[in-house]
């Protein structure tokens, strides 16, 4: 399936998305460049400073990041010799023959690739990422298969932006195919979730899904200079009416400063992809001078908490919920999570050291479970470190190698947490609301800014209902664990 830019409407995702585009959509001015300036280039994941600092600290042969850039230098994928195999058609989804191994394999080559050039400064290495991305741009028209079409567009979007960006001033690298297959064949049918969710009820589909898209969209509008696509991003991430808006995705805020993860409920793996999602979302988005990191009381930042600790092993509370499922129109359905699923200590993901390193580093808060998870996974790896299904190169990885960061000397006075209200996970915090005083100690914000709320019920358990997602308050099941 191949959906052309002409046939969405922009609009139509702003409003999907709930606010308007406007300077206030563009965050706070905390970040390293204002949000009123043009995009930074490289700025997706790393921008010009973080190269510069990785290749310094590997030629010094400081640790962590020698430890990092040893486990880049291993990775078959990082190797000068690699050649494309590019498709005209990707295919993803259960029950059709699928070729989308092919283009995750070539696009972590061409990533790592490009990495290992800023870093150790060989020419080979650089060419050979140009191209694998060329070979695509010129090749590649659609994506098909089944809704997983969707997660390939998103997954391998997001990541052929960031390839392309850390090579675009190369002399052979094709810009103008680059941002034609990227609009046209990765962020377009993106779009199209974001505003029809493939036809189905807004709750039909898990947070991830619409980070995926969400990611996307965001990586496409940086690498093209595309304001209009950064401005959708960072709308629906806000705002969105899909369950991976942040207040969807992060429902419940715990007075111990933890937050519950939606899809916590569902499994771990779907999880630590939704964690690793949004955090690329927030550092490509900081890396134009957009806060998302910060956003509503740092939010993330505490659903992030939430989701170390559980897979560190230790017990988390979670609010029961009930989502709507099916077609509009057609068939329908609910499903019902009533406890954070079981954990795997064991289970890694490349995702903890951006996360980690900019809220303790750059923002200088206390996140002890991100410290305490993101030390266990280093030195992290990249795609093919992690075995050979999709979900080991769902995230670039690298993090230990290319997030790493002293503290800054510079952490604004606006940036630290002030007495009253302590970093999540770090102590109790006082809660700004409470449906009923019987309700115990948590706040349910998920329905915050939407029209269908249903007023909490004391004989019915029920708290809110937003956009579908029916969340149900249990005495007893609320109060956060001790730490």
């Amino acid at each position: 399936m191949h959906v052309t830019s002409q046939t969405l409407s922009r609009r139509s995702l702003i409003k999907a998305a709930g606010i308007a585009t406007t300077a206030t959509a563009l965050g706070t001015s905390t970040t390293p460049a204002a949000a009123d300036t043009a995009f930074a280039h490289p700025g997706l994941l790393h921008t010009r400073t973080d190269l510069a600092r990785m290749a310094a600290k590997v030629k010094a042969g400081a640790a962590p990041w020698s430890a990092g850039y040893a486990k880049l230098t291993a990775n078959r994928h990082a190797q000068s010799s690699w050649r494309a195999n590019p498709q005209t058609t990707v295919y993803r989804g259960a029950g059709i023959p699928q070729n989308y191994q092919i283009l995750y394999n070539d696009l972590h080559a061409a990533y790592q690739n490009a990495l290992r050039h800023h870093v150790g400064g060989e020419q080979a290495y650089a060419d050979t990422a140009v191209a694998i991305l060329n070979a695509w741009s010129h090749k590649l028209t659609s994506l098909a298969g089944s809704a997983d079409r969707f997660l390939a567009a998103g997954l391998y979007g997001y990541q052929f932006a960031n390839a392309a960006e850390l090579v675009r001033d190369h002399p052979d690298f094709d810009l103008p195919a680059a941002k034609k297959l990227l609009t046209d064949v990765f962020s377009a049918p993106s779009e199209s979730f974001l505003t029809r969710h493939n036809g189905a009820v807004i709750t039909n589909y898990w947070p991830n899904w619409d980070l995926c898209a969400l990611a996307c969209v965001l990586a496409t509008g940086i690498f093209c200079d595309d304001r209009g696509r950064v401005d959708q991003a960072v709308a629906y991430f806000k705002q969105g009416s899909g369950l991976g808006s942040v207040r969807h995705a992060i429902p419940v805020v715990h007075d111990d400063g933890l937050a519950e993860w939606l899809e916590a409920g569902r499994d771990q793996g779907h999880a630590l992809l939704g964690v690793g999602l949004m955090g690329t979302i927030c550092e490509m988005a900081w890396n134009q001078g957009i806060d998302l990191y910060g956003y509503d009381d740092s939010r993330f930042l505490k659903g992030a908490q939430y989701v170390a600790k559980w897979s560190l092993g230790e017990s988390v509370p979670y609010t029961a919920n009930t989502r709507r499922k099916g077609a509009i129109g057609g068939w329908s359905g609910s499903e019902t999570a009533t406890a954070a699923a079981a954990a795997d200590p064991a289970m890694p993901r490349p995702i903890w050291a951006m996360i980690a390193n900019h809220y303790t580093k750059r923002r200088s808060l206390s996140a002890s479970y991100l410290t305490r998870i993101a030390a266990k996974a280093a030195p992290e790896g990249g795609g093919g470190d992690y075995g050979p299904n999709s979900g080991g190169y769902d995230q670039l990885g690298f993090g230990t190698l290319t997030f790493t960061r002293d503290r800054s000397a510079q952490s604004r006075a606006s940036d630290s947490p002030s007495p009253a209200a302590p970093a999540a996970g770090s102590g109790p915090r006082p809660q700004t609301a409470s449906p009923s005083p019987s309700s115990g100690k948590s706040t349910d914000l998920a329905a915050t800014g939407t029209a269908d709320v249903v007023g909490w019920t004391a004989a019915a358990g029920v708290t809110a209902v937003a956009g579908g997602l029916l969340l149900l308050r249990r005495r007893g099941r609320n109060r956060p664990s001790a730490q």
